[in-house]
């Protein structure tokens, strides 16, 4: 018998539903504030007709719509460029620390066998 999708847990898909949202309301804050410096732009050009503003505020934000979409997939990108070097160099310390250790047990264990094999010889 297979679970239907509403059996699903709540909890796994809660994360990524936070996310869309969140984006959603960023983006659209992002529209409002296009929007918004389109039309105080427009305010300030009181010659322009109805329609050359409509114009204009269309354009506006769809060029800082655009503008905003590069910056952010730029950050993205960056964002995953710096996290994968910090894995790597994460890695690479992880390496090191483990050696060191496996280095240091294994001159103790030396050390121990040297100790146990020379008591009898001290006695």
């Amino acid at each position: 018998m297979s679970a239907a999708p509403d059996d699903r847990a709540p909890h796994a898909e809660g994360p990524a539903l936070a996310a869309e949202v969140e984006g959603y309301l960023l983006a659209h804050a992002e529209y409002d504030r296009a929007h918004r410096e389109a039309e105080a732009l427009c305010a300030r050009l009181p010659w322009l007709t109805t329609a050359q503003a409509e114009d204009l505020v269309r354009h506006y934000v769809s060029q800082r719509l655009d503008i905003t979409r590069q910056t952010l997939a730029t950050i993205a990108r960056r964002a995953r460029q710096l996290r994968d070097e910090y894995e790597a160099r994460y890695a690479a310390l992880r390496r090191a620390l483990f050696k060191a250790h496996a280095a240091c047990a294994c001159a103790l264990l030396v050390i121990a066998g040297l100790i146990t094999a020379l008591s009898p010889l001290t006695r």
